[in-house]
């Protein structure tokens, strides 16, 4: 499994950004958080200058939301949802996007049931429990 630091993810979405800005080619999953990044034009600034993105690594900002970390979640539920792992995450999400006519609110939702899971893991020393993970989301799909 690849697990890139931070620095790395701040790298990649810093360089899929100058891409997309200056039309270069990207591969599939710089396209895939290319569209990502276009959803959230508040992170666009946060993706301008690399320097400032690493640099901010060493300060907290505990009063406003993580842009890589956030972008990184859209990015890992929609693999999850390419391969359907944890199984059924797919239908789960897509229902989820049918009730609140988003996949980009869809998206936030379970990213919110996705993180819980990996809180509850870390907090207990335990592996991800995946469907925990996926009966959140159905749960928040029938909620309406």
């Amino acid at each position: 499994m690849f697990q890139p630091s931070q620095a790395d993810v701040r790298r990649f979405f810093c360089g899929v950004y100058a891409k997309a800005r200056s039309g270069q080619p990207m591969e599939a999953i710089e396209t895939l958080a290319s569209g990502w990044i276009d959803e959230h034009p508040e992170y666009h600034p946060d993706l301008a200058d690399l320097d400032a993105a690493l640099a901010a690594m060493q300060t907290s900002a505990a009063d406003r939301e993580n842009p890589f970390l956030h972008l990184s979640m859209h990015l890992s539920i929609s693999e999850q949802c390419s391969i359907d792992q944890p199984q059924g995450i797919r239908q789960a999400v897509e229902l989820l996007a049918a009730r609140r006519n988003s996949l980009h609110q869809a998206h936030h939702t379970a990213m919110e049931c996705l993180g819980r899971m990996l809180w509850e893991s870390q907090r207990a020393g335990r592996a991800p429990d995946g469907a925990a993970y996926i009966d959140c989301v159905q749960r928040q799909a029938t909620q309406g």
